[in-house]
């Protein structure tokens, strides 16, 4: 066949590895930033190497997602401003929310928290998604994603100054904080919230969004998990160690929770090649 004949693959199709540029640079600046802090004894970098931190992996597994997002027309500045709203209306949602519903932490705090924040993420979704078209479930998915990375970044960032804080600037802590969340983040908020938004697309008829039994199912899962994630650790921790406690359940939650996202992405192609998306780029 004549090469000018050949037939291309589409431009979506094609697997990038832009995700692993966005964390291997921003790893690079954290080192940089880390070893400037500990020679020039300059507190004031600490709020950036806390940022960097927080948000590496966070943006970087949006965008694994948005690379893999198939035929989806989703444009980047949606999916950012998803980003954005998923996280500060989630954090500014469960920080009015929690305090009316959640009064000491145990395991039914935890069930509630889960249910909280869960909610909270998803408002992001729903915010960008409201004038536009949300009828496919692999542009719920990757908003989904987003929405909950937002919420996990900021979290991390709080968590950070939170313990630097109360450590008395014991900055060892405070990275080994920002790392250890950081690296855990894909296993939790992000694959929640992108399974909740999938679903919740996958449901809704005529440019309406509808909570219907599927959409209950999957909202009940996400806060389950969740609750899961931070309960069960302190369940293990009476028969193991916290360090090795923690390890089991957040790894045994992070693959049930991947499954289950893996499963919704591979429905959300199929669907895509049943019923193609139309024109119009949200």
């Amino acid at each position: 066949m004549d090469s000018a004949t050949e037939i291309q693959p589409p431009a979506q199709v094609v697997r990038r590895n832009g995700w692993l540029k966005v964390l291997t640079t921003a790893a690079v600046f954290y080192i940089l930033l880390l070893v400037a802090l500990l020679v020039t004894k300059n507190s004031n970098l600490f709020p950036t190497l806390a940022m960097v931190g927080s948000f590496m992996v966070p943006v970087a597994y949006v965008a694994f997602i948005y690379e893999r997002r198939h035929l989806s027309r989703l444009t980047m500045p949606t999916v950012s401003l998803t980003f954005i709203y998923g996280g500060l209306l989630g954090v500014i949602a469960a920080a009015f929310l929690e305090p009316f519903f959640v009064s000491q932490l145990n395991l039914g705090a935890n069930l509630k928290i889960g249910f909280i924040e869960e909610f909270a993420k998803i408002l992001g979704v729903l915010v960008i998604a409201r004038h536009k078209r949300h009828d496919s479930e692999m542009d719920g998915l990757v908003l989904g994603a987003a929405a909950g990375m937002g919420f996990a970044a900021l979290e991390s960032n709080g968590y950070a100054f939170t313990v630097f804080l109360k450590s008395h600037g014991s900055l060892s802590l405070a990275v080994a904080v920002t790392l250890i969340r950081g690296l855990l983040s894909p296993l939790g908020h992000g694959t929640w919230t992108a399974i909740l938004g999938s679903v919740l697309f996958r449901e809704s008829r005529n440019g309406h969004f509808r909570i219907n039994l599927q959409v209950i199912e999957a909202y009940l899962l996400v806060s389950i998990l969740h609750a899961m994630w931070d309960g069960m650790a302190l369940v293990l921790t009476t028969v193991f160690n916290l360090g090795l406690g923690v390890l089991i359940s957040d790894g045994v939650i992070g693959i049930i929770g991947l499954a289950v996202l893996w499963r919704r992405w591979r429905e959300a192609v199929r669907l895509q090649t049943v019923l193609p998306p139309e024109t119009e780029d949200i």
